[in-house]
């Protein structure tokens, strides 16, 4: 599993790749999906959007703390799709690619990130 962390606004982002984030349901800032990484469809989206989030394989550990943490159902009792996260404690550097910044694929950072976001 991939983990998709949405780390830019709106403002300046071209019309194609706000729509590619709100085809991936990342319509806010500091919002976060779990993807697949076999499916190739969302891949490619994920290579659109890859200057907007930081990515990169999820741990165990990790993914059972985020459902635990911010796992909400719908009315249906059915886990939704994407999770809020509070923006990180400590910061972040969000003009630059990793491994400067946390944009892009973030391979060995990211379960940091998204435990700081919890």
């Amino acid at each position: 599993m991939i983990v998709l962390v949405r780390i830019k606004g709106l403002v300046g982002v071209r019309q194609d790749i706000a729509e590619t984030l709100d085809r991936l349901r990342l319509r806010k800032k500091y919002t976060c999906i779990l993807v697949d990484e076999k499916n190739k469809n969302l891949m490619g989206m994920v290579k659109k959007v890859r200057n907007c989030v930081a990515y990169g394989p999820i741990s165990k550990e990790t993914e059972e703390k985020l459902i635990k943490a911010r796992g909400k159902k719908d009315v249906e009792g059915k886990l939704k799709p994407f999770f809020r996260l509070h923006p990180p404690r400590g910061g972040i550097d969000s003009k630059k690619h990793y491994p400067k910044g946390v944009l892009g694929d973030n391979k060995e950072d990211i379960n940091k990130l998204v435990e700081r976001m919890l």
